[in-house]
């Protein structure tokens, strides 16, 4: 297990923070496919609430369909800071931060387009 820390803030409060722990090994394709994501509980000195992301692991053509995406979890982020910016908490930080999401989605759209039409979409071909 191994934990990441690159979503706090230095000097930010302990208090605010959650947990990222990434649960299993690199794959054959270098990145890890297990993470949990933990907070304190509702209840003072309690379990601590957690929920987790399972990448999809190996080619589709090969595995199926057997866990979530960069582009899904992506869409997810655009999603909220689209409502953030259509509602009292926007700002010039968070127009940033969604335009910077909607580019890195359409990178990987385009990664994915070009798979596709060298014919090595799904599959551990480069």
């Amino acid at each position: 297990m191994r934990l990441i820390t690159d979503h706090i803030v230095p000097g930010d409060s302990a208090s605010h923070q959650v947990k990222v722990i990434v649960s299993d090994e690199p794959g054959a394709g270098g990145a890890c496919h297990a993470y949990a994501i933990a907070w304190p509980g509702p209840v003072a000195g309690g379990p601590d609430e957690a929920c987790y992301v399972h990448f999809q692991e190996g080619p589709i053509k090969e595995h199926g369909v057997n866990g979530v995406t960069h582009e899904a979890l992506l869409a997810i982020v655009i999603d909220r800071l689209k409502c953030f910016q259509a509602g009292p908490y926007a700002c010039g930080a968070n127009a940033i931060a969604l335009s910077s999401c909607e580019e890195a989605l359409r990178q990987l759209q385009k990664r994915t387009r070009e798979r596709i039409a060298r014919g090595v979409e799904g599959t551990h071909q480069a």
